[in-house]
Order: C-alpha cells, then sequence, then structure tokens
C-alpha cells in the first residue's frame, strides 16, 4: 500500500486562472504560499517561503473562479502529480502539481487582498468545498478514523 496525500494551508499568490476544456470541463491552477520561521544559531529569524502549484478540477474550479482571490488563506488537500512534456526546443520539461480534492476557505473576507467582484454576492466566511465522489474507493467505511 501507498498514501499520495498533501495537506496545506497558506495564501493564494494571485489570482486563479480559469480554462474551460471542450468537454466544458473548467481547470483552476493558482499558487499557493506557505511559510515557516525559526532561529538560526546566531539568533537571526529566518523566514522560508515554498510555493506550490494548485490544480482544481470541475466544481472546486467553479468556487475557485467565484471567491477565490490573491491573498486568500486556504486549507487544502490533494495528492502531488508531476507532468512531463517537450517545450517548443524538443526539451523535456517537468512540473509538479497539488491536485486538490478538498478546500476549504479561511478567515474571512476581510483577509483577502482588495474586494471579490462578484457583483456584491456575499462570500462564505468558512465554507468547505470537495470533489464528487468519482466511484467506490477500496470500501474504507469500517476504519475506525
Amino acid at each position: 500500500m501507498s498514501i499520495n496525500k498533501v495537506i496545506l494551508v497558506g495564501n493564494v499568490g494571485k489570482d486563479p486562472e480559469i480554462r474551460h476544456l471542450d468537454s466544458g470541463v473548467a481547470v483552476a491552477n493558482f499558487p499557493l504560499a506557505t511559510s515557516e520561521s525559526y532561529i538560526a544559531k546566531n539568533g537571526d529569524k529566518v523566514s522560508t517561503t515554498e510555493w506550490h502549484n494548485i490544480v482544481l478540477w470541475r466544481g472546486l474550479a467553479d468556487v475557485a473562479e467565484k471567491y477565490v482571490t490573491k491573498g486568500r488563506q486556504l486549507y487544502i488537500e490533494g495528492k502531488i502529480k508531476t507532468r512531463a512534456w517537450d517545450d517548443k526546443d524538443g526539451n523535456k520539461r517537468y512540473t509538479t502539481e497539488i491536485v486538490a480534492d478538498v478546500m476549504q476557505m479561511l478567515g474571512n473576507k476581510s483577509d483577502s487582498q482588495g474586494q471579490s467582484s462578484n457583483g456584491g454576492a456575499s462570500q462564505p466566511e468558512s465554507s468547505a468545498f470537495e470533489s464528487p465522489d468519482l466511484g467506490d474507493q477500496g470500501g474504507d467505511d469500517d476504519l475506525p478514523f
């Protein structure tokens, strides 16, 4: 057995880019920053930031299009995926992404930088969104956790 599970809490680096495939399926992409701080041996406080490429599909992408903006703090659950392709010069290129299946908006709408452009519709203060069940995942209903 193996597990590919990622949990992140961080801030959105830029407004999501939304695409719609020919089939009508929505895909959202955006960077998410996670930061940590520690005290170095010399006593200085050191902060580091890691950037993660987040990918949301279908309903989660639709939610991101409406409510996710730069600066918003999010809780993300998903899995790591690496894609490979050949660039225009024939070089092999790779990218590592977090394909999310759970997203929760943290804080409140005033935590975002700027106002949402959703036409005055109220934004959820804290909401969880999950991808729809895509079939039987092995019948783990009997697990105690």
